[in-house]
């Protein structure tokens, strides 16, 4: 589902009508937006295995994933409002991931090789009326129950939201901060923060 993905908008919901809980029964298939460009897409429902594998750009919301979740996702934004299966980001080397912790389980499932783990609460204002927003979105879309539980106890539940970030493409968007503020722009900004960059690994050992 989705394969390929290179614009667009997909929603998925379950029938109207429909008795069982969309956040407890799997919607789509395994390897739904592989290898996605751009384009935007909101489920109601839980994604199979490998959702969003090698995603380098579209956005999605789901809620939940099986396993492999964000694998080898090198750009783009998903947001997870449920579980994860295990070795979610293995090899996720840039975009970022939104997830709704609800069993305090998460970090177990997670694979940390490659990414910096933040609670969204400490994270900056942008970061959480981004997911805000795209939750309203979602709730707009697919009548997801999920996400109207979410959206009205946001306070209460907002503690239990991870931003996952890639660690080289933190180092990146940071250099890119620094560069912009001395003005730069385009192909001189772009080579100004490889630079900064490059200065940063020296600093912190290749690490």
């Amino acid at each position: 589902m989705g394969k390929g993905l290179s614009g667009a908008k997909i929603i998925i919901y379950p029938p109207k009508g429909a008795r069982f809980k969309p956040e407890e029964n799997i919607i789509i298939g395994n390897v739904a937006l592989y290898g996605a460009t751009t384009g935007n897409a909101y489920f109601n429902g839980i994604a199979g295995e490998r959702f969003c594998v090698r995603n380098s750009g579209a956005k999605a919301v789901v809620e939940g994933v099986g396993d492999h979740g964000c694998e080898y996702m090198t750009g783009g934004q998903v947001i997870v409002l449920g579980e994860t299966g295990r070795n979610f980001a293995a090899g996720m080397s840039g975009g970022v991931a939104y997830v709704y912790d609800v069993d305090g389980l998460f970090e177990k499932r997670l694979n940390k090789d490659m990414i910096n783990l933040y609670r969204l609460v400490e994270c900056a204002d942008e970061d959480i009326a981004l997911v805000k927003a795209e939750i309203e979105k979602h709730v707009g879309y697919t009548d997801s129950p999920r996400g109207k539980f979410l959206l009205e106890n946001w306070n209460a539940e907002l503690p239990k939201f991870f931003k996952v970030l890639p660690r080289d493409y933190e180092r990146m968007l940071n250099a890119f901060k620094k560069v912009e503020k001395l003005g730069l722009t385009g192909d001189e900004a772009a080579l100004a923060a490889f630079e900064e960059n490059l200065k940063d690994l020296a600093s912190a050992g290749g690490k």
